[in-house]
Parts: C-alpha cells; structure tokens; sequence
C-alpha cells in the first residue's frame, strides 16, 4: 500500500510541476507589473489550468500526510542503527584521553620561582 501511495505522490509531483510551467506569467516576481490584470482586480480569472493546479497540489498534500503516517507507524521507537544490527563499542576507561591534575590546569601563582616582570641586572 505504501508503495502504490509513493507512486501516486510522484506522480502528482511531476503532473504539478507540468501544470504549474504550462501556465501563462503574470508578468513581474511577487505579482508586481504585468498591466494591473489579476493583481489589481482583487481576484484572477480562474483558468482550467488553475483549477487543475489546485486539484493537484490538494492531492500532493493529502499523500504526503499518508506517507508521513505510514513512516511513523513503521518507526514504531527504533532507531536507523537499531535496524542495522550493529552494536556500538563500549568505552573503557583506558580509551578516554587523559585529564592532567587540577593544579596543572591552573596559570601560575605570583609566588611560583618565575618573576612575572623580568628583572634588569
């Protein structure tokens, strides 16, 4: 079932972006210029190939909802790594890189042997 939904869903893809690259422009991006046709009238005449651009991209949404339900449904909590069947290594303690002591994270005290400030002899 989930593979004849996928074949739809790719047909209606393709069929989408037919229809949306047969249609006519409009003339400027974002519906700006082109002689105040649809853009200024407050609604466009509605074409068949809108009509059709409409139909398909409802049907487009409606099988991508199914295919998300299906994907979850077969999720059901596994992981990818869980299906591939291999189990991760186990950290030893002999793995982790090693931490120097505390006093060596520290910068150094004026009261160490080093003068800050080096001296004129």
């Amino acid at each position: 079932m989930e593979n004849v939904v996928l074949i739809i869903h790719l047909i209606l893809a393709l069929s989408l972006i037919a229809v949306v690259l047969m249609q006519r422009s409009e003339g400027g991006g974002l519906g700006m210029g082109g002689g105040g046709g649809g853009a200024m009238t407050g609604r466009a005449a509605a074409t068949a190939l809108g009509k059709v651009t409409w139909l398909l991209a409802i049907a487009f949404i409606c099988t991508s909802i199914t295919l998300t339900i299906f994907a979850a449904e077969n999720a059901s909590g596994s992981s990818v790594v869980d299906r591939l069947g291999i189990t991760p290594p186990a950290l030893n303690e002999s793995d982790a890189p090693a931490v120097p002591e505390g006093d060596l994270l520290l910068p150094p005290s004026p009261d160490d042997n080093a003068p800050l400030v080096p001296t004129a002899d």
